[in-house]
């Protein structure tokens, strides 16, 4: 048997409000989703003027970021055409994301959910994103021993 870390709804609330606040910060209102480790919806919310197109787009982001455990930007560097993952954005009935703005969770190696954010430009997405992954690590420093964090980016 293997046992697993998991986000919590209190986890995914202060991920949120990190990534409001930065986005506030910016100026930019945002549509952004927060997933478990498996890419199902955990939280999602929209901001008063984010984009109604970007709310598939965030949940897709999120989505990718927590079910194949690397970024979307990371996903879009190898993805165009002659590129080894060209085409992998049709994958996943087309919810997999290949636009900025999606960030992996994890808790040392395991991956615990993903952040996705849209309706600013990919590096404004991506910059919230992070601003949640930033608050989800001192949520962890605080709560618990030091572990290695891996990079979400």
């Amino acid at each position: 048997m293997k046992m697993v870390p998991k986000l919590t709804m209190s986890d995914a609330q202060a991920i949120m409000q990190a990534c409001i606040d930065q986005a506030q910060n910016m100026g930019v209102d945002m549509d952004i989703a927060i997933t478990d480790d498996g890419g199902n919806l955990i939280q999602f919310q929209r901001m008063d003027d984010a984009r109604i197109t970007s709310i598939d787009i965030a949940m897709g982001k999120s989505f990718t970021a927590s079910a194949a455990r690397k970024s979307t930007r990371a996903y879009g560097e190898v993805s165009g055409v002659g590129k080894p993952a060209f085409g992998i954005n049709t994958s996943n009935s087309g919810r997999f994301s290949i636009i900025a703005g999606g960030v992996p969770l994890f808790y040392g190696d395991a991956i615990v959910g993903g952040i996705g954010c849209s309706s600013g430009t990919p590096d404004q997405d991506e910059q919230v994103a992070l601003a949640g992954v930033k608050a989800f690590e001192a949520l962890l420093c605080e709560a618990h021993p030091p572990v290695n964090l891996r990079a979400s980016a």
